[in-house]
């Protein structure tokens, strides 16, 4: 069957025809880097959680060696004592993206010592440690995809 909007011998794509197919790729593409940074920070997200627990653990079988006595830091220099419980700190990798109120991001190893009831602050320093109770959490307030502030993981 013949086309009758082209003359006989006429081969291609119209310019309105590519146009909308360019469009129609753009918008996938926008929609899938969107999708694409969200799994991401949610990864990260995981990642943070995971070096929770192994941070939390160490620092447990620590105080059961140590007859109830909790780490006094959680330093792994290879000559302090913690670093045979743990060989590196890990990182703290969650950037804050899905807090519109976000400016500062806890990210980092750097372990800063905690007083009763601090409230989490700062920039690169990643965990808060209180050595009275052995809590430790992450260094910020800011809000995760679920909107639980990084503060409580391990904690809600």
């Amino acid at each position: 069957m013949k086309n009758a909007s082209r003359p006989l011998g006429e081969r291609g794509f119209t310019l309105m025809e590519l146009l909308i197919v360019t469009a129609i790729i753009g918008i996938v593409a926008y929609v899938s880097i969107l999708q694409y940074v969200g799994l991401i920070e949610k990864t990260a997200e995981g990642a943070t959680k995971g070096g929770l627990g192994t941070l939390r653990t160490a620092a447990s079988i620590y105080y059961g060696n140590h007859d109830g006595n909790w780490p006094t830091t959680l330093d792994d220099t290879p000559s302090a004592e913690f670093s045979r419980y743990v060989t590196h700190l890990p990182l703290v990798q969650a950037t804050g993206r899905f807090d519109p109120n976000t400016h500062m991001r806890p990210r980092g190893r750097i372990v800063k010592a905690a007083g009763f009831r601090e409230v989490p602050r700062g920039q690169n320093v990643g965990w808060l440690y209180d050595s009275s109770t052995g809590n430790i959490y992450v260094n910020s307030t800011l809000r995760d995809s679920k909107s639980v502030p990084y503060s409580f993981f391990g904690f809600e």
